[in-house]
């Protein structure tokens, strides 16, 4: 009649992400720290906490720890036509943040998001690597008041689409746009480039359900370290 220990660990901690006491985005304590409140040992907590990563309510990342995350994966192949196709296989992709801030829209992002000049938004900066070199700049702006206290989510352990899913947002359909550009010296030489070598310029615009622009973003990636293909299908197929 008695659960082992580890399934009764595996409900408390379910219970306490469902409740809102471990929220998403969050570390869940250490496993020392869980053995200790509840008197079992660490193979025991282990066990549990495995059985959430595999049910997708936790996210395990190497060196910082076990975090909450949710179940609600995007298929970014609806929302893009373009596919990245790295020139180089078994890629390990990484991201590194420059800046992430509040900052207050513009004349210019107050028409993009349909906001008066002067509502906050969330900007990010950040660089792409594959395989440790940098590969693509790219500056994203979300408008506040849909991810209030994102400054409290670890950005290098969630992607912007987990982090959607946090706050039930739910993008469905995205403008892109492809140009040839050139970056200034100072962000060329970021992402390891001449100034005059010139770069692919996507822009994003993307939607949600409701026709509300969720996110504007720019990227800037190397022409000579990506190359992309688009595939077009037919929905009604």
């Amino acid at each position: 009649h008695n659960h082992p220990m580890y399934l009764q660990l595996r409900s408390i901690i379910r219970r306490k992400i469902e409740s809102g006491e471990y929220p998403l985005g969050s570390s869940l304590p250490p496993e020392n720290d869980l053995a200790k409140k509840y008197g079992i040992n660490k193979l025991t907590v282990r066990a549990a906490i495995k059985d959430l990563i595999k049910e997708g309510l936790l996210k395990s990342v190497q060196g910082k720890g076990v975090y909450v995350c949710s179940k609600i994966e995007y298929d970014l192949e609806v929302l893009g036509g373009f596919t990245q196709t790295m020139k180089e296989k078994n890629i390990v992709p990484k991201k590194k943040i420059l800046t992430k801030e509040k900052i207050l829209a513009n004349k210019k992002y107050a028409n993009i998001f349909n906001v008066d000049v002067g509502e906050e938004l969330y900007y990010i900066r950040r660089l792409d690597y594959a395989n440790g070199e940098p590969i693509s700049l790219e500056e994203i702006y979300i408008p506040y008041y849909l991810v209030d206290r994102i400054e409290g989510i670890d950005l290098n352990v969630f992607s912007l689409y987990e982090i959607y899913s946090f706050y039930k947002i739910n993008p469905i359909k995205a403008w892109e746009t492809l140009e040839i550009a050139k970056l200034s010296q100072g962000n060329a030489r970021l992402i390891g480039i001449d100034k005059d070598q010139a770069v692919y310029l996507f822009t994003y615009t993307s939607y949600d359900e409701k026709g509300r622009v969720i996110e504007f973003a720019r990227n800037h990636t190397r022409s000579d370290k990506c190359s992309y293909k688009v595939h077009f299908h037919n929905d009604k197929i």
